[in-house]
C-alpha cells in the first residue's frame, strides 16, 4: 500500500502571497523594460535596480510556489533576503543620496510608488516561510509507516 505525502502546505495565505509576488513581478518587469528600452542612458543605475526588482520578484514568486521542496525553500529564503536588503539599502539611498537616483527605481523611497508593498511584501514572505517550512519526506514517510 502506498501513500503520498504532501511536501508542501500552500494555504489561502501562502496563495495570495505568490498572487502578490507575481503581480509585482509583472509590474517590475513592465516598469524595468520600458525604463531600460526607452530611456536607459537618463539613469541607468535607477534603471538597472528596477531590472534586478523584477528578476528578484520573479524568482522569490516560482520559489513560493516550489517551496514544498527544500532546496527551493532555502532560494524563498535567498531571494526574499535580498529583496528586503534591497529595499531597505535602496530606499534609504534615495532619501539620504538621491542624487543616485535621478528617476525612481521599484525600490525607492520603500517602494512608495507601489504603495511601499515592496517594503511590506518581504515580511510577510519571511514570516510564510518561518511558518510554514516544508515536509521532510523521510520523516513523513517514516511517521506514515508506523501509523502516526
Amino acid at each position: 500500500m502506498s501513500t503520498t505525502v504532501p511536501t508542501s502546505r500552500m494555504t489561502g495565505i501562502g496563495r495570495v502571497l505568490v498572487i502578490v509576488y507575481a503581480v509585482m513581478a509583472l509590474a517590475a518587469t513592465g516598469r524595468s523594460f520600458v525604463q531600460i528600452f526607452r530611456q536607459f542612458d537618463e539613469a541607468p543605475v535607477a534603471y538597472a535596480l528596477s531590472a534586478l526588482a523584477a528578476a528578484v520578484y520573479i524568482l522569490a514568486t516560482l520559489a513560493l510556489v516550489l517551496a514544498g521542496r527544500r532546496g527551493w525553500y532555502v532560494v524563498a529564503w535567498v531571494a526574499i533576503v535580498f529583496e528586503l536588503t534591497g529595499v531597505l539599502v535602496v530606499g534609504a539611498l534615495s532619501i539620504f543620496l538621491p542624487d543616485l537616483f535621478p528617476h525612481d527605481t521599484v525600490w525607492s523611497m520603500f517602494g512608495r510608488g507601489y504603495l511601499f508593498i515592496p517594503l511590506v511584501l518581504p515580511v510577510f514572505g519571511i514570516w510564510w516561510l518561518r511558518t510554514h517550512r516544508p515536509v521532510e519526506r523521510t520523516a513523513a514517510r517514516a511517521s506514515v509507516e508506523v501509523g502516526a
